[in-house]
């Protein structure tokens, strides 16, 4: 297993660990009810460095991101985050992830930490334009500090000021005195925050800081538990749960970062342009259990006859609302907000109702 640059200091912390993808990785440090509620109502640090990162740099470097991702690069501007996926020329999604522009030539992809290699194949095989592609996924860190007071805590730690910056935007800034680290805005939780990416072996003197510039109002280590908790709760999509090679960014509700503006030739366009104006057959919602239960990932999603009418990708019991929530791909009509639909719990149909996330606003 992989070992991030902060393996050791979650076993002196006494965090419970787990193989996530490859790493071995801190799933809990207190309880993931406690570390939730932390994040939305005070502030918590996740290490998040199994995450993959890619510099596509030179002359072409934006032909390659604009023709791979399916939002429109062109928007960006310096400084300025993109949530986009990749499309996989089979009308599915390679991967989700961010798109950094530093200038008009050089931009940062962060991707998904399970699908580094296959990411890496997939934008080589389409580099056909000769942009420079660096991975630069083993030399780099990356801190998520979540919660409504992270930017606060963390203005201690640099002079630039980082408490007004505008949600998806970034700086390159001497943080906690090391120079050169990128700070962003950005997020996987829905409570706000920054995302802190950092050489590798800066990792445990930027830890230490940031857990100690975030001791007054009351910062907590957050494992991979509460994270899945947190996105689940904000309707962020998990690859592989979610979204994967069989589903389109149509059928996934992610049309809003799929933009078909002039010039913007991306793989699959006249594929998803064809889904937007005719519609698909299912679509992932959102929705909150009315009986009891926790939904789970597979399971099967009926009407009140019991026909089945979809499969539910994601579900917890949401640690906020104390009601069982999930996420699932529906036949259409049953997508239509308020519909009743049913969960199949161990041969039990429990009713619940189509939501549209954010489940939990706070």
């Amino acid at each position: 297993m992989k070992k991030t640059a902060l393996n050791a200091m979650h076993h002196k912390m006494g965090a419970k660990m787990v193989e996530f993808a490859g790493w071995e990785m801190p799933v809990q440090f207190e309880g993931i009810n406690v570390e939730h509620e932390t994040v939305r109502k005070k502030l918590g640090v996740f290490d998040v460095s199994h995450m993959g990162e890619f510099w596509v740099e030179g002359p072409h470097a934006f032909d390659l991101v604009q023709k791979v991702t399916t939002n429109d690069v062109a928007a960006l501007t310096d400084g300025k985050v993109q949530y986009s996926c990749f499309p996989n020329g089979k009308g599915g999604i390679v991967d989700d992830l961010l798109v950094y522009r530093f200038n008009p030539e050089k931009y940062l992809l962060v991707v998904n930490a399970a699908n580094i290699e296959k990411d890496w194949q997939h934008i080589n095989k389409h580099n056909t334009m000769g942009a420079t592609l660096t991975n630069a996924s083993d030399e780099i860190s990356q801190l998520a500090v979540q919660g409504p007071l992270a930017l606060k805590a963390m203005q201690k730690l640099t002079d630039e000021t980082v408490t007004d910056m505008p949600y998806y935007t970034f700086k390159v800034l001497t943080f906690a005195g090391v120079p050169d680290i990128i700070f962003s805005t950005t997020g996987y939780t829905g409570s706000g925050g920054c995302e802190i990416y950092m050489p590798n072996d800066k990792a445990e003197e930027i830890y230490n800081a940031v857990l100690e510039a975030g001791k007054e109002y009351g910062i907590k280590p957050i494992g991979l538990g509460a994270r899945d908790t947190l996105r689940l709760e904000s309707g962020f999509c998990l690859y592989g749960n979610d979204i994967d090679d069989t589903t389109s960014p149509i059928a996934a509700g992610l049309g809003w970062i799929t933009k078909f503006t002039e010039g913007n030739d991306f793989i699959d366009r006249p594929l998803f342009e064809a889904q937007k104006a005719n519609g698909v057959p299912r679509r992932l919602k959102g929705f909150i259990m009315v009986d009891k239960g926790i939904p789970r990932h597979g399971y099967e999603v009926t009407d009140e006859a019991g026909n089945t009418i979809g499969t539910v990708t994601s579900g917890t019991m949401s640690p906020m609302l104390h009601k069982g929530i999930g996420m699932a791909y529906l036949d259409k009509p049953f997508w239509k907000e308020g519909s009743e639909i049913f969960i199949k719990v161990r041969n039990k149909l429990l009713k619940a109702v189509v939501t549209r996330p954010p489940f939990y606003k706070g």
